[in-house]
């Protein structure tokens, strides 16, 4: 039988899908609380490790075809579908165990989903459906999650059902079934690693989006220490390496506690229909940046009056400064710590689409500050002229979730963060997550007045009598868009 749920193109002796299967123990197969690093695959082993995964699979099939069972005698209708045939669905199809039907389908998803944006996971991506809910439209998309998978499972899916799609990109929601079989955080950190090695090894240019593990709850067997601690796990393996982007759908989900947000999930686990939107949201401006999404500029033209900061197409008119060498460190600093960068001579880029270091970037009429690779990379982008005069700052942001940035008003820094997640205004109701917020400056006699969305982040920042305007990146994702500048209104 060819089983394909995620997977295609493996063959596989036929079991009675609503018979008894042999123990895993039987076949020899490693038991799902064991770790793939820690028995790497020999030679001739990869086909019964891979019946392992899919065993696992057809287990959820079977709880599938019984409860379809239950439910058609419930109500009097005939017992037939999935049940009847002892087949596998395959969307709304049912086929007969070792039909040639079963490999031409998926030989033809193969074809289908070369390039493709893939996501890799388990009943989270899995319940996102090939569809996505519409979430990324224009987007050629492919859904590769499974209930109840590990990152050992994915590990052999990676090869034959990711990489075989040569995609465009991957995205990897893992670990959190890992935590819940009670798997050491050390092993799961080794079957990521090799996640992220083989993806490398295929294409190392192909971009990856790595999603922290979701918040649950210990009542799941999923406890927010022992996420957290997978999640720095997780960020160890890929931190400084630019193919790879973080994203923290950890806080995205999470309650001041650490727990999942019922706001978000049915059963403090998977998401609902509200918790997909905000995964949706927080990925569009990191697909936006890889170029999937956002692929042209706007039309928007500065009111009378006000002048353009950023011209849309390349950093003209904008530059590092020099910055005073840091004091050393008097003990080592900590492997999370944030990079400050010394920048040792001015630089300007009139003319440049990115700077040297490729965090400042324009894209498509933004000015994106890309995720550092480190995890955190302190620096300021500056415009190359000073405004001593009173003036009015207009611009839109945009920012992933629990990114830190700032604007910087002469020298002084107002806080420009995803606002609601990073602070410092957690109580704005105008601030939009993960959309365009627009942010009005207005300094007057060496006072500065900002609100976002028209609600007021602060009436009272000094600021000196003259000198430019800096955008800081510091953790996630930052754009900016729409910078100009013009008069004080009366």
């Amino acid at each position: 039988m060819l089983f394909r749920s995620g997977l295609v193109g493996t063959k596989m002796v036929a079991l009675g899908v609503l018979g008894p299967k042999p123990p895993i123990q039987a076949m020899g197969v490693l038991a799902p609380t064991q770790d793939l690093a820690d028995h790497p695959l020999q030679a001739g082993q990869g086909g019964v490790a891979l019946q392992a995964r899919l065993l696992q699979a057809l287990d959820h099939l079977q709880r599938m075809q019984q409860a379809e069972v239950e439910v058609r005698r419930k109500q009097g209708m005939p017992q037939g579908g999935l049940a009847a045939h002892h087949g596998v669905l395959v969307g709304p199809k049912t086929v007969e165990p070792g039909g040639d039907e079963m490999l031409q389908h998926g030989q033809g998803l193969v074809a289908a989903d070369q390039g493709a944006v893939v996501f890799l996971g388990d009943s989270i991506t899995q319940g996102w459906g090939a569809d996505f809910k519409g979430a990324f439209a224009g987007m050629k998309l492919a859904n590769r999650g499974i209930g109840g998978d590990t990152t050992r499972g994915m590990l052999i899916r990676l090869a034959e059902d990711v990489l075989p799609l040569n995609p465009a990109a991957v995205v990897l929601l893992m670990g959190t079934n890992d935590i819940e079989v009670g798997i050491p955080v050390d092993a799961v950190g080794r079957n990521f690693a090799k996640i992220t090695a083989a993806i490398k090894a295929h294409n190392p240019r192909v971009p990856a989006v790595v999603c922290r593990v979701m918040p649950s709850a210990a009542a799941k067997k999923r406890p927010r220490e022992t996420i957290a601690a997978l999640n720095a796990v997780f960020e160890g393996v890929v931190r400084g390496d630019p193919q790879f982007t973080v994203i923290d759908s950890w806080a995205l989900f999470a309650t001041a506690e650490g727990d999942m947000d019922p706001a978000w999930s049915k059963d403090q686990l998977h998401l609902n229909p509200e918790g997909y939107a905000r995964w949706g949201a927080a990925l569009r401006p990191i697909f936006a940046t890889l170029g999937f999404l956002d692929t042209a500029a706007d039309d928007f033209r500065p009111e009378p009056g006000f002048t353009s900061l950023f011209n849309g197409r390349d950093l003209t008119g904008w530059g590092f400064r020099a910055t005073a060498p840091r004091p050393a460190a008097k003990k080592a600093a900590k492997a999370d710590a944030p990079v400050f960068v010394e920048v040792k001579a001015a630089e300007t880029f009139d003319g440049k689409v990115a700077t040297g270091d490729g965090r400042y970037r324009a894209i498509n009429g933004r000015l994106v500050v890309t995720t550092p690779a480190e995890g955190r990379r302190i620096q300021q982008l500056w415009t190359t002229r000073e405004f001593p005069e009173d003036f009015t700052l207009k611009l839109e942001f945009r920012a992933t979730p629990h990114a830190d940035s700032g604007v910087f008003l002469r020298q002084p820094q107002l806080q420009c963060r995803d606002y609601l997640l990073a602070g410092p205004y957690k109580d704005l109701k105008r601030y939009r997550p993960q959309d365009w917020n627009e942010l009005v400056v207005t300094v007057r006699g060496g006072i500065a007045r900002a609100e976002c969305n028209g609600e007021l982040l602060t009436d009272n920042m000094k600021v000196p009598a003259t000198g430019g305007i800096g955008l800081e990146g510091d953790r996630g994702q930052m754009e900016y868009r729409r910078i100009r500048i013009g008069p004080v209104s009366p």
